[in-house]
């Protein structure tokens, strides 16, 4: 008798085939994207950023399922860069994925590599962005994924279709900031503006003119994509007297869900449909930070408010009407969120949530500290430490000047002095994970390079526990090369007798992007049927930094069209 799992991997395969047949309405979509730096004002303020073809955002990619992307990047900027299509499978095109030093060594300044890889079985609203130190800030634009020919939405189809990319701005060099955080050990310098498609907007100086606005045709329906690719924070999005129906995230379709704010933890995305059935007039679109933890003089809390203004044909309003947005730690509204999101069983490309587990893992996720290296230990982290973060007590060290990629030591199995096959399937010692009281030595962690090896096609349950050692908070946790199924979140420490009861087997929603709820956890599901080398971290950048991260080693499969292929000809070498 053949398992779920096995049946799973068939039903991949005949989609596969399925897509392969329709290969006539695909095509191979080229972008040529040049990384240099340009001269931006902001707040003020001129400032020299690296920018792709001189905008910020980057080129908006527009594919349809099935097409091939071929996107030629060019680095004309002083920093080493690599760029990743974030949620996009990968498969058999594992070494396009993009974050330096696992699949990828960087591409040096005045270097150059070509990244091809298909599109198969995603529709939706994906990203794409440097995954290189703090250049994400900079490096960052929409990649959208239609239907192929002769298919349609699950829904009507909308009037218009509006990218809303959230980000966040520093007023200084962003490098220059995680240089001095990495050096010091403490948190890096907050950001002094969130963005709508890389502008401020009113609320903050010298930004009147420097506002996203979108015109409406009243009665008519948009398709807003809503991106949150900002480096360090949840927000919350909202607009005036308006509501939303969720119909997409993470590129997967849901139920269609009612709502009148969204919720989007930094990775993630939402496709949601406004219809403009308001009065003629004018209304403001405002993304503010849903913030869990505490600001501590070591850690402070950006706290200001983006807006953009979406104004209706005809009208000649010229005081736009603000909404009312939640305080900064409204936990409820942001679960609610969360725990009303179902996906769309039996959509395009639905994929039912394997049966029989092969893999249980319980992984603690949280921030810690190490020993300071300075002199008269003057780091900057709590108590003159240096600020950590770890999983399961390893705290992960990329792997930076040991000759080889991750994936690359994999493929030709040279993985001594690369990393080590022996991450731990559970934290060494049971605790009260959310208690925030607990001796502080708890938060120290060694620092390693450490996988968890799958078999081919394994299916893989992970509970993600947050932990409060330090300062308890929301974790979006990102899985390259995977979509997973979000079976259940809640607070607490997971209890398995009791939160099993819980799991939503079958129309979980489906996402490469956990929000791991503040002091509380999540439980996933996938199947291990991408073979390489794939990084798990949490999607805020100070915190992948400073080690909150691990990889999957997936073993080849049985065929050549489940091995591993062998590396393109101009991937980058020099790590």
């Amino acid at each position: 008798m053949r398992t779920s799992s096995s049946l799973l991997y068939v039903a991949w395969a005949l989609a596969l085939l399925t897509s392969s047949s329709s290969l006539v309405s695909a095509d191979v979509v080229e972008y040529t994207f040049e990384v240099g730096n340009v001269t931006v004002t902001r707040l003020c303020n001129e400032r020299v950023i690296a920018a792709v073809n001189g905008s910020l955002p980057g080129p908006t990619i527009n594919v349809q399922e099935g097409d091939t992307l071929v996107v030629h990047a060019v680095n004309k900027s002083p920093y080493n860069l690599t760029l990743h299509w974030h949620g996009i499978f990968q498969l058999m095109s594992q070494w396009a994925d993009g974050p330096e030093y696992v699949t990828q060594c960087p591409i040096l300044p005045g270097g150059k590599y070509t990244y091809r890889f298909n599109v198969t079985a995603q529709e939706g609203t994906l990203w794409w962005h440097a995954h290189s130190s703090f250049l994400r800030a900079w490096v960052y634009g929409a990649l959208i994924i239609r239907p192929r020919l002769g298919h349609s939405y699950p829904f009507s189809t909308p009037y218009q279709e509006v990218p809303i990319v959230l980000g966040e701005w520093w007023d200084s060099n962003v490098m220059e900031v995680e240089e001095e955080a990495v050096q010091f050990g403490g948190a890096p310098n907050i950001s002094d503006a969130y963005t709508i498609n890389g502008l401020p907007g009113p609320l903050y100086n010298c930004s009147q003119n420097q506002t996203f606005q979108v015109e409406v045709q009243q009665g008519e329906t948009y398709l807003l994509r809503i991106i949150n690719a900002a480096l360090n924070e949840h927000l919350f999005f909202k607009i005036a007297r308006h509501t939303f129906t969720v119909v997409a995230v993470d590129a997967t379709y849901t139920n269609p869900y009612h709502t009148d704010i969204i919720v989007v933890a930094p990775g993630q995305t939402v496709d949601a449909l406004l219809t403009a059935n308001q009065t003629v007039g004018s209304f403001f679109m405002a993304a503010t930070p849903y913030q869990t933890r505490t600001a501590t003089p070591d850690a402070p809390l950006p706290d200001t408010t983006t807006t953009g203004i979406v104004v209706y044909n005809g009208s000649t309003s010229t005081t736009p009407l603000m909404p009312t947005l939640p305080a900064h730690n409204d936990t409820q509204t942001a679960n609610n969120f969360y725990l009303n999101i179902t996906g769309l069983e039996g959509g395009p490309h639905w994929v039912p949530v394997p049966e029989v587990v092969d893999e249980h893992m319980f992984i603690t996720v949280g921030l810690g500290l190490d020993s300071c290296n300075l002199p008269n230990d003057t780091c900057r982290g709590p108590n003159n430490f240096r600020l950590s973060a770890s999983m399961n007590n390893e705290s992960f060290v990329l792997p930076v000047g040991r000759g080889f990629s991750m994936l690359d030591a994999f493929y030709q199995n040279a993985t001594n002095g690369v990393y080590t096959r022996d991450f731990p399937d559970e934290p060494p010692f049971v605790f009260d994970y959310t208690d925030s009281s607990l001796n502080i030595s708890l938060g120290f962690a060694p620092r390693s390079t450490k996988v968890k090896t799958l078999k081919f096609n394994s299916t893989v349950q992970i509970v993600f526990q947050n932990t409060a050692i330090l300062s308890a908070e929301n974790h979006p946790m990102h899985i390259h090369g995977f979509n997973f199924h979000i079976l259940a979140q809640g607070t607490g420490n997971y209890n398995a007798s009791r939160d099993e009861s819980k799991f939503n087997l079958k129309d979980p929603q489906i996402r490469n992007t956990v929000a791991v709820p503040f002091a509380g956890w999540a439980v996933i599901r996938f199947q291990a049927n991408n073979p390489g080398v794939w990084l798990v971290h949490c999607h805020i950048d100070d915190h992948l930094t400073w080690g909150l991260s691990m990889a999957f080693e997936v073993e080849n499969g049985p065929t050549p069209e489940t091995t591993l292929p062998p590396p393109p000809a101009d991937l980058p070498t020099q790590c």
